[in-house]
C-alpha cells in the first residue's frame, strides 16, 4: 500500500537562510519515515506533481494562495497551517488573506507555549503547540573570563529590532570587557549602514554579516549570552539553539520569546529597552551569580526542545489529521 503523500509549502527556501526554511527541512526529515514528503514554495491545482494527501503550509499570509487553492480544489483533504512570527502576531490581526487561511485550515500549529492566546478564541480548539527543536551540543566550559561575549543572531530588519542592540552597544561604549557580535544579512540597507557606522564608533561591536548555519551554531555555543531583542517572534530558532548549547539568552519580553523561555525567566527586558538590555549585560559580566542563574534556567528549559519531542508531537498531529479524514471518507465517526 502506497504511503500517504505530504506537500510542505514554505515561502522560504535554502537561499533565505532563515528559521522557516530550517523548520520545513527538519519537518520533512521527521515525516519522511512514514510519508512521501515534497517541499515546494507553492501549490496550484494544476501542478504536475502527484496530488498530495495533506498540505502542510508555513505562514498564513505568504502561503495564502496555496491555502486558498487547496481549500477550493481539494475539499475534504487535510490542511495543516503553521503560524510563524509575523503572521501570528501581525498579519492575522488585519490581513484578510491571512485570516482566510486560518479559517480554511483543518488544524493550526503555533511554535511557542503562549501562541494560542494570539488566535481568535473560536479557532483555538483546532490549534496545537509544537515546540521546535535542534540537535543538542555540549556546553563549552572554557569560555574566556577576561570579557563577556554577547551575540545577536538575526538579519538586519526592523522586526528583529537590531536598533535596540545598537543602542545597548553605545551605552556600553566604556566597557571594553563586554563585546557584542552580530550575525545576519542587511535585509534593510539602512540598518546595514548603521551597523557599519557603529563598528567605527564602538570597537567592541562587530557585525559579522550572514554566516552559514553551522558556523553560526559554533558562535552561539562559544558566546556567553545570546541576545534576542525582536519586536515579535513565533518561536525563534536562534533562542532554541542557544538553550540547547548551554548558552543563556537575554530576550525581549514578547510572547514569542516568553513562550520559549518561561514567564519567570530572569533574562527578559522590555521590548525596545536598550538601557534594560545594557543593564542585564552589565549584570552578566559583573555578577557571576547572575550568569550562573541564567545557565540553570536555560538548562532546565533545554529538554523541551529535543528533536524527539518535536518529532513525536508533529507526527501525532499529522497522523490524527489523516486518520480523521480517512474515517470521514469511510463514513465512520472519528
Amino acid at each position: 500500500m502506497s504511503r500517504p503523500a505530504i506537500l510542505i509549502v514554505t515561502p522560504a527556501f535554502a537561499d533565505a537562510n532563515n528559521g522557516n526554511w530550517q523548520t520545513a527541512q527538519r519537518w520533512a526529515r521527521f515525516l519522511s519515515e512514514d510519508y512521501r514528503v515534497t517541499l515546494a514554495k507553492s501549490w496550484e491545482a494544476g501542478d504536475d506533481q502527484a496530488q498530495p494527501d495533506l498540505l502542510l503550509a508555513l505562514h498564513a499570509r505568504r502561503s495564502a494562495a496555496s491555502v486558498r487553492a487547496w481549500a477550493e480544489k481539494r475539499p475534504g483533504k487535510p490542511l495543516l497551517l503553521v503560524l510563524t512570527g509575523t503572521d501570528l502576531y501581525q498579519d492575522i490581526q488585519s490581513d484578510a488573506a491571512a485570516q482566510a487561511s486560518l479559517r480554511a485550515a483543518s488544524a493550526l500549529v503555533v511554535l511557542n507555549e503562549l501562541g494560542l492566546r494570539a488566535l481568535p478564541e473560536g479557532l483555538r480548539a483546532k490549534a496545537h503547540v509544537c515546540l521546535q527543536s535542534c540537535a543538542p551540543r555540549q556546553a563549552l566550559a572554557d569560555k574566556p573570563r577576561r570579557w563577556l561575549r554577547a551575540l545577536m543572531v538575526g538579519h538586519l530588519r526592523e522586526v528583529k529590532s537590531p536598533q535596540t542592540y545598537f543602542d545597548a552597544a553605545k551605552l556600553l561604549a566604556g566597557r571594553p570587557d563586554i563585546r557584542l557580535d552580530h550575525i545576519g544579512a542587511a535585509l534593510e540597507p539602512a540598518l546595514g549602514a548603521a551597523a557599519l557606522a557603529l563598528m567605527q564608533r564602538c570597537p567592541q561591536y562587530r557585525w559579522l554579516g550572514a554566516l552559514p548555519h553551522q558556523q553560526t551554531r559554533k558562535r552561539i555555543q562559544a558566546a556567553h549570552v545570546l541576545v534576542h531583542p525582536s519586536r515579535l517572534e513565533g518561536g525563534a530558532h536562534a533562542v532554541i539553539e542557544a538553550l540547547c548549547s548551554g548558552t543563556p539568552v537575554l530576550a525581549s519580553r514578547v510572547d514569542g520569546n516568553v513562550g520559549l523561555l518561561g514567564e519567570d525567566y530572569l533574562g527578559l527586558f522590555d521590548w525596545n529597552d536598550a538601557a534594560g538590555l545594557a543593564d542585564l549585560l552589565r549584570q552578566c559580566r559583573d555578577d557571576p551569580a547572575m550568569l550562573t542563574a541564567l545557565r540553570k534556567q536555560a538548562d532546565a528549559r533545554a529538554a523541551l526542545f529535543h528533536p524527539d519531542q518535536e518529532k513525536r508531537r508533529l507526527r501525532a498531529i499529522v497522523a490524527g489529521l489523516l486518520s480523521q479524514t480517512t474515517s470521514l471518507q469511510e463514513g465512520i465517526a472519528p
